[in-house]
């Protein structure tokens, strides 16, 4: 009787060492794929038209300076269009009153 409750403790400990590993594992996966629906959900809706504003002429730049400029010719805000390579908004942006004024996005 000693050795089937030593062989029941034995499978017990077994059993939980496997299965808390496996719960938590379930219930993160649970989660995430809960996240990436809402994230794939969120994704369907159109971008928000935003009302680009003419910093070309808030600023007062050259007209030959503004025909060059990526601001005016993309359909992105200046300081979208304006990015560095890596994705960063420029210093001189973060001062900037257009940027400071620019509305903040609103959730769908």
């Amino acid at each position: 009787m000693e050795e089937l409750r030593v062989l029941l403790a034995i499978l017990i400990g077994i059993a939980a060492r496997l299965a808390y590993p496996i719960l938590i594992t379930a219930i993160v996966v649970y989660f995430l794929r809960r996240l990436d629906a809402r994230w794939q959900s969120e994704a369907q809706h159109p971008p928000v038209k935003v009302e680009k504003p003419a910093c070309w002429e808030i600023k007062g730049c050259l007209p030959a300076r503004s025909q060059e400029c990526p601001g005016r010719t993309s359909p992105l805000p200046c300081w979208q269009a304006l990015r560095t390579p890596n994705g960063y908004l420029r210093e001189e942006c973060l001062g900037c009153a257009i940027f400071v004024k620019a509305p903040a996005p609103r959730p769908v």
